[in-house]
């Protein structure tokens, strides 16, 4: 079911199964997804990564995953944009930026339990109810649904991920790294850059990452460039100079040299590998 609002808000929620998986490989631009497996044989390639997929496994894609579904069974999608919900605005409500969503190089994967799973059905059928309203209440009703599910969602991701041990601060400053990191990752490569931002100095940042079992902040934006240029490579048939450009490489070498540290073949082998046929 869809609903469109007066000012190009949108939310789609619906149910999946094999004949409709061609739904889920055309994202909506500026669309955020969450995307529930009900099945127990289901695949994917986000990415450029195959993953298989657990009955109530949950991910959370926005527009620029590039996603190819391979054998779903069931799956339920939710899907919305910037001007139905935008999760940065209500961060402070939320607080799943740089979490569920935006989170640098990482996909975001929840596994549900059982009684987690009834939470979100409940959540899912409230939802499709209220899709079917017609009155002045039903945008406020829906956002409300919404901005519940992600609350639950992202105290479950804390929970799976251990980072709801974390004092509050040094979560949200986390939080705030990683979607600085998707943000400025093709011109800013140094930590000292977001340390920065985040009016920090470069060593709190390391020292503090260390001490919470993160990767480190460098780690998190090699990480995310290395994405960057899978999914170019991938995806699209930009030259591989120009793909080494986009992520901040003035040079093929320097770029290929990257690539291969980190990919352990070249960045033409891997594009001959993605490429079908």
């Amino acid at each position: 079911m869809l609903f469109h609002g007066s000012n190009d808000e949108y939310l789609e929620v619906r149910c999946l199964q094999t004949e409709d998986k061609r739904q889920l490989n055309h994202p909506i631009p500026g669309a955020l997804s969450v995307v529930w497996f009900q099945g127990q044989q289901q695949s994917a390639t986000i990415d450029a990564v195959t993953y298989d997929f657990e009955a109530n496994d949950v991910v959370f894609l926005t527009e620029f995953h590039q996603v190819q579904f391979h054998t779903i069974e069931q799956v339920q999608l939710l899907r919305f944009n910037r001007a139905f919900y935008c999760i940065s605005d209500h961060d402070a409500e939320i607080g799943c930026k740089g979490l569920l969503y935006f989170g640098a190089s990482t996909l975001p994967l929840l596994h549900l339990a059982e009684d987690h799973t009834k939470k979100i059905q409940a959540l899912w059928e409230v939802s499709l109810q209220e899709l079917g309203a017609s009155d002045g209440l039903q945008l406020e009703m829906l956002q409300m649904l919404l901005k519940r599910l992600l609350i639950l969602c992202t105290r479950l991701y804390k929970q799976q991920t251990k980072t709801d041990e974390l004092p509050t601060v040094e979560m949200d400053l986390y939080r705030s790294f990683n979607f600085l990191v998707e943000q400025y990752f093709r011109d800013k490569h140094t930590v000292a850059e977001y340390a920065d931002l985040l009016y920090k100095s470069p060593n709190t940042l390391s020292n503090w990452f260390k001490k919470a079992g993160h990767p480190s902040p460098l780690q998190l934006i090699q990480q995310r460039r290395m994405l960057e240029a899978r999914r170019l490579l991938a995806h699209s048939d930009a030259p591989i100079a120009t793909v080494g450009e986009a992520i901040g490489f003035p040079d093929n070498q320097t770029f290929s040299r990257f690539f291969k540290r980190y990919a352990t073949r070249s960045p033409s082998v891997y594009r001959q590998e993605m490429t079908p046929g």
